[in-house]
């Protein structure tokens, strides 16, 4: 059973209203390059998580979960989408899900403008659904325009930093990753008038899930095939990303000479003799623990949350993230 089905969400409304939100700008021409990119970007694939998270925060509210929430459901996709393809650019990923980056096919300047439209069509729509009272609506305003930027900046500015710290490691995955998914369960809880205590401990059960869900994306770059992965094993470190398996590694110093003249230029037979230390060097399973030690816990919250019905759908989250195989 897909997690939507087991959270007993209508998958087809949150997608029908993903997409209105660039059909109906009437300053987008339906046939427009503009329209047509980000509508085949929507139709690719994905789980739809932080949609999924925003209505199960919303099951912790004192009012029924409606159309409002499933608009902000539609709005937290729409700002993750944007994200990937700036993602893509900053890592010179030239595959998506399997299928060719939005800028190897429109080029890189077109796929930045789309980006950013969608950026600003976001805030565009938080502005209109908000109100004095909802001013949790400006959680998702900040993460939209600022906090994944700053994320990606981080990781723009540590290629190839090999001397990058564990801490911060973690807050780049924080503003990458986490505050989003974070922000999504918080968001939801809050606009069906949740008390604010348990609308912070859904962020904060968020946001574990958000770190363990970026660790182990970054554990997978090293254990999955490229058919699985849709690009080449070890992508992160080909391109400069120094990811937790890496600085894990780092610290045995008969592999850190090796690793640390990894760079640019490097041939296809130094990276893989790399990969290959870090892969044979226990860091894998390091990065493994410290994913799971997140699941724990946000195993916690629930338990903290176990007066409301909705807890048994932060168990369904957390089962499916402590089980995904991506």
């Amino acid at each position: 059973m897909k997690l939507h089905e087991t959270l007993n969400i209508n998958l087809r409304r949150i997608n029908k209203n993903i997409e209105d939100i660039v059909r109906l700008d009437r300053d987008v021409p339906f046939s427009s390059v503009l329209s047509k990119s980000i509508l085949a970007l929507i139709r690719s694939g994905g789980k739809r998580l932080r949609p999924l998270m925003v209505v199960v925060g919303s099951r912790f509210g004192t009012i029924p979960t409606g159309k409002p929430q499933l608009q902000l459901a539609a709005t937290v996709e729409f700002i993750h989408a944007s994200s990937l393809i700036h993602d893509d650019i900053i890592d010179r990923s030239d595959l998506r899900r399997g299928q060719p980056s939005m800028h190897t096919m429109t080029g890189v300047a077109e796929a930045v403008h789309i980006g950013s439209y969608m950026s600003a069509r976001v805030i565009e729509l938080l502005s209109s659904y908000s109100s004095n009272k909802d001013l949790y609506i400006r959680d998702l305003s900040a993460i939209a325009t600022a906090q994944l930027c700053i994320g990606e900046y981080e990781q723009l500015e540590h290629r190839y930093d090999y001397d990058l710290t564990l801490d911060e490691y973690l807050e780049k995955s924080r503003n990458k990753t986490a505050q989003l998914m974070a922000t999504c369960l918080r968001v939801g809880a809050l606009s069906t008038e949740a008390d604010p205590d348990v609308a912070d401990l859904l962020y904060t059960f968020g946001e574990y899930l958000g770190m363990s869900f970026q660790i182990h994306d970054d554990l997978l770059d090293f254990t999955q095939t490229p058919d699985i992965l849709g690009k080449p094993t070890g992508s992160d470190l080909i391109h400069g990303q120094v990811t937790l398996p890496v600085i894990y590694a780092l610290q045995k110093p008969e592999l850190a000479t090796t690793i640390r003249a990894i760079h640019e230029g490097s041939t296809d037979v130094e990276i893989k003799e790399a990969i290959n230390m870090i892969t044979s060097s226990g860091a894998l399973e390091q990065t493994e623990q410290l994913s799971h030690d997140y699941l724990n816990k946000a195993q916690d919250i629930i338990e903290q949350l176990s007066s409301f019905p909705a807890h048994r759908d932060l168990q369904s989250l957390l089962n499916y993230f402590a089980g995904r195989d991506h």
